[in-house]
């Protein structure tokens, strides 16, 4: 939808408004902070703490600074970003550090600096008004509103004076002052006209007659595999970024189990999923030396990427890798997943427990500087039979395939993988199993080396959302690979978060440093759900599942749609902004109905609760609409349709998991790719730490021997006692 405002017409004409920044990062360093000090000094987020000491009069939003917009009549400014946000940075140092721009900016509005990590709903709204106005968004966003908080201009990243072809802040500042004050009326209307539009596009289309399919499933799974790159993997696209693409994978890892391995389009979807997560672990946006993956490639062979790591793509990708090793069983998927989860508990993990949610692209203000080496650098800390061997294996030249603006004459590299280890070594002249060794040595060497460099800033807030996405791809990979350091890293963010983040039966999104957000989204609650459930399957611990059933409670109390159906973005309680939306679209990361959905049919199998099977099946035909107009947007969404629609894999396990035989039929079940599957053990020997189930119900052992019980679609196999034998049950339950 556009829509043409008449500010944007006739008072602010011949300016263009297209701005569409990109997302990376960006750090100010001490020396480079004025004097000044401003109220973020207080606020508990990383981002509005590198803005306190502007000369813009800041506000956080809230009552304080709405109030004063009301009386003394301004429009708000409003400046949306986060830490890791490189032209939000760039803006920062450009206008908001220029003395006159912000006593510009402070005579004619009320300023708001928001970190739209921790307030993804205020984001979301304001996002949608920029995008109607520009029909594109990003950050910074920058977005004028009226003393109701009604928007009637916005943009992005402006620089302070014209160029790029885009307006110059400061003149833009000054001619929305002047217009407010002489064209009030036409600012009004054009505010309602947008804010209507605004709430059109984020409220849910009622369901009707639309109903969910295998078929559509299997279409959006084909529809989505036409559109990759058959020769790197990933998506192709309009442009030259690459994200990866987690959630895409993961539907298409199902379609294969449904239609089973001979089917032609499985082994072309299969293809796809091993292709992309090859290149992505041989490519630049894989950290080679330190593990996790970097926010997105800038160009489709995956080499050069965006560098800033995120903690929810950390989670996404390295479920997605957990997947596709039990698929495939490929070595090489396991020391991925292994090497993020051990980069996430190195670096991002606090003492406390809690995850913390990123590293900054850049470091002394040039991007990518901590990870990019020159071949000279490399030979000196290696020597040079060791040097040659690394930069051979990580295709590092003396030309370079980088250049940052800090000292663009002197060619650097960004490490990835080119050939194979074999071809490697064969070129070289050297056995494979030396080759790997001396890599090894090499990597740690450097290792070592990097981390005498100054590091990329760390944005060191907790956020639920995030820690919960984390949560589970840790559980479900300790189990899988067998490492409990991931099982019990996963359970201490849990406890951090259960300890710190929830009170009165409430969850809190954000803590830092002692302070916490005092709100909490839907998202916040899915995921943690998510992680709950993931880590009770994992330990089998009755509290983790205790604890995710009264989350969900709690979600259901101030979230749920008890009319349409649904789950609202934002509780009931929260204070009243332009709308209350309710979002099915999965983005960067998954929508909170999307997880939201998977989590009420989990809970509904683990419970024997037929409401939360109803409320799941309402949810369904009320999103209908909004996911069959756009499945490509849903398919966590649909990952969870699809659970709905084949019937789970229930799987009781009955006996002392403290046992080796025990453990063997966990470890068969966790070494099965049932993307469905519900599980559950019942200990005979401690009665009081089970939980109540009806998947439970009248299990024994086997002539006192550990059992494993697999039903679906209503009907259970005779119990067995081996993991063999429950390897033969799992392969011949529903695809």
């Amino acid at each position: 939808m556009k829509l043409y405002t008449r500010v944007a017409l006739v008072a602010l004409s011949g300016v263009c408004f297209a701005c569409n920044a990109d997302e990376k990062g960006n750090t100010m360093t001490a020396d480079t902070q004025p004097a000044h000090t401003n109220r973020l000094i207080n606020a508990t987020s990383p981002y509005l703490l590198e803005h306190a000491h502007n000369p813009v009069d800041w506000y956080e939003w809230g009552p304080e600074a709405l109030e004063r917009a009301k009386k003394e009549d301004k429009p708000i400014f409003l400046s949306i970003g986060y830490s890791a946000c490189h032209w939000c940075h760039v803006m920062e140092r450009e206008s908001f550090e220029n003395e006159e721009i912000a006593g510009i900016m402070n005579k004619y509005f009320v300023c708001i600096k928001v970190d739209r990590e921790e307030r993804p709903d205020l984001d979301e709204i304001y996002m949608q008004a920029t995008m109607i106005i520009n029909r594109s968004g990003g950050w910074p966003m920058s977005v004028w509103l009226t003393p109701e908080l009604k928007p009637f201009f916005a943009g992005t990243y402006f620089p302070p004076t014209q160029k790029f072809n885009r307006p110059g802040f400061k003149e833009l500042c000054e001619r929305i002052g002047t217009v407010w004050a002489t064209k009030r009326d036409a600012i009004e209307q054009d505010a309602t006209r947008l804010t209507k539009a605004v709430r059109s596009s984020l409220k849910s289309t009622r369901g009707g007659d639309a109903s969910f399919s295998l078929d559509l499933i299997d279409r959006t799974a084909l529809s989505l595999a036409g559109a990759f790159d058959t020769q790197r993997g990933g998506m192709s696209g309009g442009g030259r970024n690459k994200f990866p693409p987690s959630m895409t994978l993961d539907l298409f890892l199902r379609f294969a189990r449904r239609h089973g391995a001979e089917d032609a389009d499985s082994k072309r979807l299969l293809g796809l999923v091993e292709l992309t997560l090859d290149h992505m672990a041989h490519g630049g946006i894989y950290d080679q030396l330190g593990g996790g993956f970097h926010r997105y490639s800038t160009d489709p062979d995956w080499l050069v990427p965006h560098f800033e790591k995120m903690l929810y793509d950390q989670a996404l990708i390295s479920r997605i890798y957990i997947d596709a090793y039990q698929v495939t069983h490929k070595p090489l998927y396991a020391r991925i997943a292994s090497e993020v989860f051990d980069y996430v508990i190195t670096d991002l993990q606090s003492p406390e427990g809690g995850l913390y949610s990123t590293r900054d692209a850049d470091s002394e203000g040039v991007e990518g500087k901590f990870y990019v080496w020159t071949r000279p650098q490399i030979i000196e800390v290696l020597g040079k039979r060791d040097g040659e061997l690394f930069c051979s294996y990580f295709d590092v030249s003396e030309s370079g395939n980088w250049s940052d603006r800090d000292d663009p004459g002197v060619p650097k590299n960004i490490l990835h993988v080119a050939q194979d280890l074999e071809t490697v070594a064969k070129l070289n002249k050297i056995e494979p199993d030396a080759l790997r060794k001396s890599l090894a040595a090499s990597r740690t060497r450097l290792l070592a080396v990097r981390a005498k460099r100054v590091p990329p800033h760390l944005d060191d807030k907790v956020l639920a959302e995030w820690n919960g996405m984390m949560i589970a791809s840790l559980a479900r990979g300790g189990a899988v690979l067998g490492e409990k350091k991931y099982v019990e890293a996963a359970a201490r963010a849990a406890r951090f978060v259960l300890d710190k983040q929830y009170e009165k039966g409430r969850l809190l999104r954000a803590y830092r440093d002692g302070h916490r957000l005092e709100t909490a989204f839907l998202t916040d609650y899915a995921c943690m759900i998510d992680g709950l459930l993931e880590l009770y399957e994992a330990t089998f611990d009755k509290h983790w599942l205790d604890s995710a059933i009264e989350l969900n409670g709690a979600a259901v109390t101030h979230f749920w749609d008890e009319e349409a159906g649904g789950f609202f973005f934002t509780p009931d309680d929260h204070e009243q902004l332009l709308t209350r939306s309710k979002d099915v679209r999965d983005s960067a990361t998954p929508s909170g109905n999307s997880v939201q959905l998977m989590n009420l049919l989990r809970l509904s199998v683990i419970t024997g609760d037929a409401n939360l099977r109803e409320m799941a099946e309402k949810s369904m035909q009320h999103f209908a609409a909004d996911v069959l107009a756009s499945p490509g947007a849903g398919e966590r969404f649909l990952s969870a349709v699809e659970f709905a629609l084949v019937s789970p894999v229930e799987i009781a396990i009955v006996g002392d998991p403290a046992k080796d035989a025990t453990r063997s039929l966990v470890k068969r079940v966790d070494n099965t790719y049932l993307p469905n599957r519900v599980l559950m053990l019942l200990n005979p020997s401690a009665a009081t730490a089970n939980p109540k189930s009806p998947l439970l119900e009248a299990r024994t052992l086997i002539d006192g021997k550990p059992a494993a019980y697999v039903c679906e679609n209503y009907a259970c196999k005779l119990p067995v006692d081996t993991p063999e034998a429950l390897g033969d049950l799992l392969t011949q339950t529903t695809p």
